[in-house]
């Protein structure tokens, strides 16, 4: 068994340990492999180890990526499912509309709808999330928790994506209350959305430092990078 395969079973224990101390079913929760600045053999690796879904943060990288694997995955091999979950400016959207399955990191109208204008129609709708800034770091992208609803349902009209739910990335903490607190703030903004109508059924929240406390919060899709491919080099 190779390193890359041990880690993707270790963090799928991970999950289903979390999701089991949380009184959550394990599988209500897909785990998201971040490929980003990994070569292609990698994720070939991890998807023959049964991983399908993978994460990019870099629109180029990725979109090279994508058909790399493609060559190198053998014939009839299931096809996999990619995430863009890094910042998107709209020069760069037309190619991940094209390529890329899902996108994680809506945060303003103007990306949502390029996105839509640009996704083929022979392809399904785009799955999107919307990013919230749960933290309210300058740094951070993502939309203001207020200015989510109104995003969220215009994201919802247009025609060629697929409103799915939300998705933060926090501050850093090392307490677990600390972790919880964030993530807690999306929890509740998703269920108010929900309650308002929208129909969300996604929440991207959880990486390798927080997982535990993401699966508690309700996480559906976490983020794992590092813990599955190593520290980058």
């Amino acid at each position: 068994m190779s390193v890359i395969q041990a880690n993707l079973q270790a963090v799928r224990h991970a999950v289903e340990m979390a999701a089991r101390r949380a009184g959550r079913d394990p599988g209500g929760i897909r785990l998201l492999a971040v490929s980003k600045t990994r070569p292609a053999e990698d994720v070939c690796v991890a998807a023959l180890a049964g991983q399908r879904d993978f994460g990019e943060n870099y629109v180029q990288e990725g979109v090279a990526k994508i058909a790399a694997v493609a060559r190198l995955l053998p014939a009839g091999h299931p096809s996999l499912v990619w995430h863009f979950i890094g910042p998107l400016q709209s020069n760069k959207t037309r190619l991940v509309a094209e390529h890329f399955d899902w996108v994680h990191s809506v945060d303003r109208l103007k990306v949502a709808q390029r996105l839509s204008d640009q996704r083929p129609v022979h392809l399904p709708p785009l799955q999107v999330c919307v990013q919230v800034n749960v933290s309210g770091e300058a740094s951070k992208s993502g939309c203001a928790p207020e200015e989510a609803a109104a995003l969220c349902r215009a994201v919802a009209a247009l025609p060629r994506l697929r409103l799915r739910g939300l998705m933060a990335i926090p501050a850093p903490a090392d307490d677990f209350e600390a972790q919880c607190q964030p993530l807690r703030r999306l929890r509740l903004l998703q269920a108010d959305l929900v309650a308002q109508g929208l129909v969300l059924d996604t929440l991207s929240m959880g990486m390798s430092h927080d997982l535990e406390a993401a699966i508690f919060e309700g996480s559906t899709l976490v983020r794992v990078g590092t813990a599955i491919f190593g520290a980058r080099a």
